[in-house]
């Protein structure tokens, strides 16, 4: 073969390059999966995400919220398998998966919103993210729903008033291991179910975050909101590890900026917006009464020793925060 055709064929071969290179990545069709209602800052802020994915003009999100995809443990075999490309999950549902996730549940971890805000990007807690990469997913960022307290149908002021109080709980050990410790029935009850539970005496109080109280409108069932903030309860933002890396990386960089900013959003959101939604719940005929905290002591040590070492990320993200 002469040099002149070798030339050829090298040029060919250039601009074959040239051209797929220069070829639009086709736009697609990617869902959010929320587990709550449209009002609520999970859903919000994967609407955000979505607008603004779709400003672009390429790529199109669509967000289903209140587990309109499945529960839980449906939605995460979704983004393991490739079938769904991003959701909110609760840390909660994580703990069952990695205990390290147990450390943002230490009772009483956090005085206030903005040092939770603050010990999302902390280093420890983005370990706990890039821990789930072995799991399929991908772990892009955390989204707080505020402070746990307590909505019931009779009011509450001391500790003594939990004992023996059926509370829907969150299913997971840790929560389960606090109402036990205040001597209270904790019981594990879907979302749709928790309304119909407390008008039927099934169930006395709810674990809950004034969020969700908010917007459920759960006070016209249950009046008295307890503002104990006995815990935390962030989400973390999730995408599937199987479609993640078949994006190329500047898709993936834009995402990531995109949910950068969302988080932002909605960190500052929360913490601005505490003392607004408890003057919202009050209008609206809530009974709201705070807490003294420091009635919580023994069974803050009690729950601490039980779970601050089952990971030693649990102690490392407790110090470091």
């Amino acid at each position: 073969m002469s040099i002149f055709s070798r030339i050829a064929r090298l040029s060919a071969a250039m601009a074959l390059i040239a051209a797929s290179l220069a070829t639009p990545v086709q736009a697609e069709e990617w869902r959010f999966s929320t587990p709550t209602p449209a009002a609520h800052i999970y859903t919000r802020t994967a609407e955000r995400i979505a607008q603004a994915i779709g400003a672009e003009g390429k790529d199109r999100v669509t967000v289903a919220p209140a587990n309109q995809l499945g529960d839980v443990p449906t939605v995460l075999s979704l983004l393991q398998g490739g079938a769904l490309q991003f959701a909110v999950v609760p840390v909660g549902d994580l703990t069952n998966r990695d205990p390290a996730f147990f450390g943002w549940f230490l009772p009483r971890k956090f005085d206030s919103l903005e040092g939770a805000a603050k010990a999302a990007h902390s280093k420890e807690a983005l370990e706990m993210l890039d821990r789930l990469g072995t799991q399929g997913l991908v772990g892009l960022a955390y989204v707080l729903n505020g402070q746990r307290h307590v909505l019931s149908r009779k009011p509450i002021a001391s500790v003594e008033d939990f004992r023996n109080l059926k509370v829907r709980a969150f299913q997971s050990d840790i929560f389960r291991a606090w109402w036990s410790a205040l001597g209270a029935a904790p019981t594990a009850l879907p979302l749709p179910e928790i309304m119909p539970s407390l008008i039927t005496g099934v169930i006395d109080a709810v674990d809950v975050d004034l969020e969700i109280v908010n917007a459920l409108r759960m006070y016209e069932q249950a009046p008295h909101v307890t503002l104990t903030r006995h815990m935390v309860f962030p989400g973390v933002i999730l995408a599937s590890r199987t479609w993640w890396e078949r994006l190329d990386p500047a898709r993936q960089e834009k995402v990531r900026a995109v949910i950068a900013e969302a988080q932002r959003w909605a960190l500052d959101d929360v913490v601005a917006g505490e003392t607004a939604l408890v003057e919202r719940l009050a209008k609206a005929g809530a009974k709201v009464a705070q807490f003294d905290g420091a009635q919580f002591s023994t069974q803050v040590e009690t729950v601490r020793k039980q779970f601050i070492d089952r990971d030693p990320l649990i102690r490392a993200f407790d110090q470091a925060n």
